[in-house]
């Protein structure tokens, strides 16, 4: 079975510019945080973004691999003015399944084609689930066990 290298390539570009807006998402929640907790909540949106700047460039790596040209566009960035802790960490999370529904079509798009990027598929799908649910942690309420879940809308 031979990868059909033009939709990887366009799924590799979406992914990257999931992850640039995700930078440019991240950096700008950094600069709206006020409060008590400012310090670190700062520190970790500052990493999150670096994280994402590192993430697009090794999308923009598989693309050219791939013989592709890497996109030059940017995911949506749509300002919501909400920027309470708790909005901007549910904003982020949105976001973040966005980019794993990405890593996931990449994974199912590539299994037993290319091992090479099935493995960077699987591995950025683990990094993502994973700061999804450092995300998820931070929205639990102090005492709550439970998975955070966002409100159902009527």
């Amino acid at each position: 079975m031979d990868l059909d290298k033009h939709k990887a390539i366009s799924l590799l570009n979406k992914i990257m510019e999931l992850e640039l807006a995700g930078v440019v998402r991240y950096t700008h929640y950094s600069l709206m945080v006020y409060g008590y907790s400012r310090i670190p909540v700062v520190e970790w949106l500052k990493t999150q973004a670096e994280e994402g700047l590192l993430h697009a460039h090794k999308a923009g790596e598989m693309v050219t691999l791939l013989g592709g040209y890497p996109s030059l566009s940017i995911g949506p960035l749509l300002e919501t003015h909400l920027h309470d802790l708790g909005d901007i960490l549910r904003e982020s999370l949105a976001n973040e399944s966005e980019a794993l529904a990405a890593y996931y079509q990449l994974l199912e798009l590539t299994q037993g084609k290319s091992v090479l990027l099935e493995d960077y598929a699987r591995s950025l799908i683990v990094q993502e689930e994973m700061h999804a649910d450092d995300v998820n942690k931070m929205l639990r309420r102090t005492g709550k066990t439970g998975v955070y879940e966002p409100p159902k809308q009527h």
